[in-house]
Order: C-alpha cells, then structure tokens, then sequence
C-alpha cells in the first residue's frame, strides 16, 4: 500500500523543508489538498522544480471546470474530486491526463460511483474532510468490502485516520493507498511514522468483527444441504477458495476449501464413485474470535507453519461469525 503525505499537513515548517523531508524518507506520493484555491498550483509547480514524486491532488469544489485548463498546464498523476460538493454530474475532458478518482465522505453510499466507471479509484474519508487528527470510522470497513465486490477492477484509497494499526487492516483489505497527515508529521519523525504504518506489529483498538466479512456476506452451506454439487456451486460463486459449513443457528461445523476437494479428488481417482464430501470438510481449522483484536489475530497466524490464505471467525467459539481473508494484500501493494 502506497502512503500520500499530506504536505500542507504540516504547518510549523515552509513546505520546501517539508517536502525534502518527505523525499528523503522515500514515501510514495505527494498528497495535495485543494478546497477550492487554485493558488495551489503555485505549489505544484514549486514542488515540480524540488522533485519528481507523484502529486496525488484532491479537488474540493462546485464548478471543477474552472481546473481544467490547470490541470492540462500542470499535469498531476492523480487527481480526485470531492463527490458531494459537485452541482452536477463530473465530466473530466480525455486530454487531462493522470489517474481520474471520486472522493466520498463516509455517510455517502459508493454506490455513486457507478456514473463515474471509467474512473480509476475511489477515495474514501473516513474521517470529517479538512479535519486533523480525526479518528478513523469502522464502517469505512465494511463500505471497503462493498466497493470491492462491486467494483472489483478500482483501486480504493482512503484519507483519514491511519495508524499503524488502520494501515495493517487496510493492507489486508487490498486498499492501494491511504492518506496521512497529522499522524505522519506529530511523530517523533516521518521515518518513525512510516515504520509503524508499514510495521506488522503495533498498538490494537479494533477488533476483528469489526473488519472481517460478516456471515451473510461469506460462501456458506448448510450442513444439512451439504454435497459435492453445492460445495463446488458455493465455492466457484463465492470467488474466495473455500465455503464454511454451518449447522443449526449458524452453528460452526467446518469448512472445505478448493485444496480440500482437490486432495479428495487426487486420493480417490481411481475410484471417484467413493468421494464422500464429508471427508472433505476440514472440522477444525486454524480460527479466530470475533472479540479478539489485530495483536491477536497477528500471534494465531505468526503460529501457524503454513500459509494462511483466511481464518473462519467464530462468535463465543461456537457460531460462525464470519471469514478474514488474506488475499487482497498483494492488490493493495500494487
């Protein structure tokens, strides 16, 4: 996951000092705030002269088309406009170049960015647009999930309340690149900063339930519906590599992943008429409760000795809750 400075985040310093800063420690791109001043290109064109990293640029404004002639005189690699302050329906001419993203606050359903498919990413604020310090929003988890699903082939970038801990779960989630500011200028240094927003170890606030996919949400079968058929049918539509098996009020039975038949498969190839999709259900799996927090879902994985692609989670260790899966990291590093 890409981090984007917030430069005018800092104001104790002039922003040429704060930009060296930030190139000296090698952060990825250069986050720029603009509500509504189109004085900030006087600083992107600055900033062009003292280095060439990626200018993120957030547009914050009613009438976008008074940038446009900005934007072709001052190219940027991503420009993004703020969704709920537009007057009508965002048209960016083809000639503006740079990745084209939607930014919505939190209360704002991404199901807006449907009139905006040929753009490449969205921009979720967790926190109020303009505010400091704000604490990160866990809904914002789950309207991650929904874009994901929705919009599999955008990028997702998020602004507002990254720690070190957010940014685990936001890597985990496949989220391309968030925002810092304040949390990466008030620390001891902006090289200590970006160490605990990369780092695997850190303070945990949130807990699993709070980012995992919710039940109604995962491929699921239910034990009693339980067949080779319905197996393969709830993996291939579940687009995840496995289905938990539930039995009476969501009790946890098990769970079958696409290994799992494949090795049932191998073992009885010679005689496929034996295939009982019972023995293909693995009863105990590596798994986690909704309660616990990122430490500790961090300490189950660190002491397994095989790859763990996702953990069942289990509410009070009996009911099926949910999954966390893991294969999203490799998107959010791309």
């Amino acid at each position: 996951m890409k981090i984007s400075a917030s430069v005018y985040s800092d104001k104790k310093r002039p922003l040429q000092e704060v930009i060296e800063d930030l190139v000296q420690h090698q952060v990825d791109l250069l986050h720029i705030d603009c509500n509504d001043d189109p004085k900030v290109f006087e600083d992107i064109r600055d900033i062009r002269t003292w280095c060439d990293l990626p200018i993120d640029l957030h547009i914050i404004t009613a009438h976008p088309e008074k940038y446009y002639e900005l934007l072709r005189a001052n190219p940027v690699e991503y420009v993004t406009f703020q969704f709920e302050d537009l007057t009508s329906e965002l048209k960016i001419p083809q000639d503006i170049t740079g990745r084209k993203g939607l930014a919505i606050i939190t209360p704002t359903p991404v199901e807006v960015f449907e009139q905006y498919a040929d753009f490449d990413f969205i921009l979720i604020m967790a926190t109020i647009p303009g505010q400091s310090g704000g604490v990160f929003d866990s809904v914002n988890f789950s309207k991650i999930r929904q874009f994901r699903k929705r919009f599999p082939n955008k990028s997702i970038h998020v602004d507002g309340g990254v720690n070190g801990e957010v940014s685990f779960i936001l890597r985990n989630m496949g989220v391309s690149s968030s925002v810092s500011g304040s949390y990466l200028f008030n620390a001891p240094s902006i090289g200590h900063a970006l160490m605990n927003l990369t780092k695997r170890t850190m303070e945990s606030h949130f807990k699993v339930k709070d980012f995992m996919i919710p039940l109604e949400e995962c491929p699921v079968v239910n034990q009693k519906d339980l067949s080779l058929r319905t197996a393969l049918t709830t993996i291939e539509n579940g687009k995840l590599g496995f289905c938990l098996v539930t039995g009476e009020e969501d009790r946890f039975a098990g769970i079958i992943s696409s290994a799992d038949i494949r090795r049932s498969l191998l073992n009885q190839l010679d005689n496929l008429t034996e295939l009982n999709v019972v023995d293909m259900l693995n009863f105990s799996p590596v798994s986690i409760d909704e309660e616990q927090n990122v430490v500790e879902l961090l300490q189950v994985i660190k002491r397994c000795n095989f790859p763990v692609m996702y953990l069942p989670v289990l509410k009070n260790n009996v009911k099926a809750a949910g999954i966390v899966n893991f294969v999203n990291l490799v998107k959010g590093e791309l």
